[in-house]
């Protein structure tokens, strides 16, 4: 096992699922803080395995070998909760029952309650939302919907973040907009990124590695 790690990283040692005992899909990549690994295929070729294994749920009738670090620490073996990797997924997923900033503080880690709201208003603010915080999210754009989701899992201060085809239901303008976002922040938070996708143009504008993996 190598013994290097990037101090901000994400890195996927010898890594091989498979299903039923067959070869699904084999990886050994490091990406560092602020770069974004895209991976594409055809459905059934692992994508959503892949992200199934780095939150460590993955499902009955795969197995993986190889390891996982994150800035250094092997959390292989960690529970799900602990491994501090945030997902952005396709549907916002807002609890419609919350507020805009509640929907955000609920991922937040604990703290003074008045620290917590400043801090979601000043980053409902940086993303063109200010004096949102206490809409419902019904009242809200898609795009909008998508930004308040990028929030909830950026403030949830994680250390790594996975993409699951998180613009595939934007229309073409809305796409451009909030992938641009959504790749800032992930240079401004220096958080290593995985995304999957079936769309060329999320890789080109990721600007980064791109695995295509094909169907067994």
């Amino acid at each position: 096992m190598s013994n290097s790690f990037e101090t901000n990283s994400l890195q996927l040692e010898n890594l091989t699922i498979m299903r039923d005992k067959a070869a699904l899909l084999s990886l050994n990549e490091t990406i560092k803080g602020g770069e974004v690994l895209t991976i594409m295929g055809p459905s059934g070729s692992g994508k959503s395995t892949l992200l199934n294994w780095l939150t460590g749920m993955l499902p009955k009738g795969f197995q993986a070998e190889g390891s996982v670090h994150l800035n250094g620490r092997d959390i292989t073996q960690v529970a799900s909760y602990q491994r501090h990797i945030g997902l952005l997924y396709q549907d916002a997923l807002l609890f419609p029952h919350l507020s805009v900033a509640e929907n955000i503080a609920f991922a937040m880690p604990k703290g003074d309650k008045k620290a917590r709201a400043l801090k979601i208003s000043f980053a409902l603010a940086e993303v063109g939302l200010a004096g949102l915080d206490n809409r419902q999210p019904d009242s809200l754009s898609g795009g909008q919907q998508a930004r308040v989701a990028l929030l909830r899992v950026l403030l949830s201060e994680p250390k790594a973040i996975l993409l699951d085809e998180p613009f595939s239901k934007l229309d073409s303008q809305l796409r451009q907009e909030t992938r641009q976002l959504v790749f800032e922040q992930i240079k401004q938070y220096q958080l290593p990124a995985i995304m999957v996708t079936h769309d060329e143009s999320d890789a080109i504008a990721a600007n980064g590695k791109v695995i295509h993996l094909s169907a067994t």
